[in-house]
């Protein structure tokens, strides 16, 4: 159905890439669009950034692991997209909204109230409870590609560990809903087709994004870097998130968007390619996992004690995101 169109941009030549990009890049903005809508219909707060947001911002690296299972291509990638997504995410991504805006998850007794004080703490348990997924999740992957592969056993796992946590958050939506006397609203049908839409439009030019760089063998903008390169355009929309959230002061979404982001590429990516093919993992993976475990401990202990995330400990992990860099770039 869609042929036309892309043949019309392909006849586009050098503007081609470009092309598809701005549809990666509009597709994604018109998930993050629908979020804010369903914001309104039973899904909110956390529990939003939790069950919802995920697949959304998430999408492109789950699409980017179909079609590298798929066509047969390297799950190094595979592995390097999710890590490049995850460590960016809880590192640079909440590190600079912690410096610029500051991420408290608890403000003080005066600004809280009676009534506030319960949804902050409410919004604080459940970034908690998201955070030790996190560490769950990526100590599974690291547990089990400590071997160096990840096979399909290995992959049948990771699936069922994401869809065993999405199913929880589920009912807990349907219990929060029946306490609060609230229904799914009518026209949630609607905002799931609009966010399919997204999805085509995400699945279509990912898929031609991976193809055209597949092709190039020298530079950077080639296929030695393309878990790289595709991990750094699927984070594009999680930053867009985050900085709006952190803009509008709202650091339990900021969190729980970037956090149920990183259950989409640990575990649901990684065990959607083993599902295909054995993946290999990559040189530098152990470093990667180390450093991702670390910056999600640093996270829980700072909400678990003092509520929030200082910016000077916003400054640290954005360090940290360079240590990654050179360790996987030039080390």
């Amino acid at each position: 159905m869609l042929n036309p169109f892309i043949h019309w941009i392909e006849a586009k030549g050098p503007y081609a890439p470009w092309l598809f990009l701005a549809l990666f890049l509009a597709a994604s903005l018109l998930m993050i669009w629908r979020l804010e809508v369903l914001s309104a219909k039973g899904f909110e707060g956390t529990v939003l950034g939790t069950l919802v947001m995920p697949y959304c911002t998430g999408m492109g690296n789950l699409i980017f692991a179909f079609i590298l299972g798929r066509n047969g291509g390297s799950g190094a990638d595979v592995m390097v997209n999710s890590l490049v997504n995850n460590v960016t995410n809880m590192t640079l991504v909440l590190g600079l909204p912690a410096i610029f805006w500051g991420m408290k998850l608890l403000p003080s007794q005066k600004k809280k109230g009676k009534t506030g004080g319960r949804a902050y703490e409410l919004n604080r348990l459940s970034s908690l409870l998201t955070l030790t997924a996190v560490l769950f999740f990526t100590g599974a992957v690291w547990a089990l590609g400590r071997k160096g592969q990840i096979n399909f056993n290995d992959g049948l796992i990771l699936v069922g560990m994401f869809l065993f946590w999405q199913c929880f958050h589920v009912f807990d939506v349907l219990k929060s809903n029946v306490r609060q006397g609230k229904s799914l609203s009518w026209t949630l049908p609607i905002d799931l087709a609009l966010l399919a839409i997204g999805a085509y439009g995400i699945y279509v030019s990912t898929g031609w994004l991976v193809a055209w760089i597949s092709n190039i063998h020298t530079g950077f903008i080639s296929a030695t870097y393309l878990g790289w390169l595709s991990g750094w355009l699927m984070v594009l929309p999680n930053a867009v998130l985050a900085f709006y959230y952190g803009w509008y002061k709202q650091p339990e979404t900021v969190y729980a968007s970037q956090v149920g982001d990183a259950h989409v590429s640990i575990p649901l990516c990684i065990g959607v390619y083993a599902l295909y093919h054995t993946m290999t993992v990559p040189p530098f993976f152990h470093t990667g996992m180390f450093i991702l475990l670390g910056a999600t401990l640093v996270h829980f202990l700072f909400i678990a004690i003092f509520g929030r995330l200082p910016r000077f400990i916003g400054a640290v992990l954005v360090a940290a995101y360079g240590y990654f860099l050179w360790k996987g770039l030039l080390g």
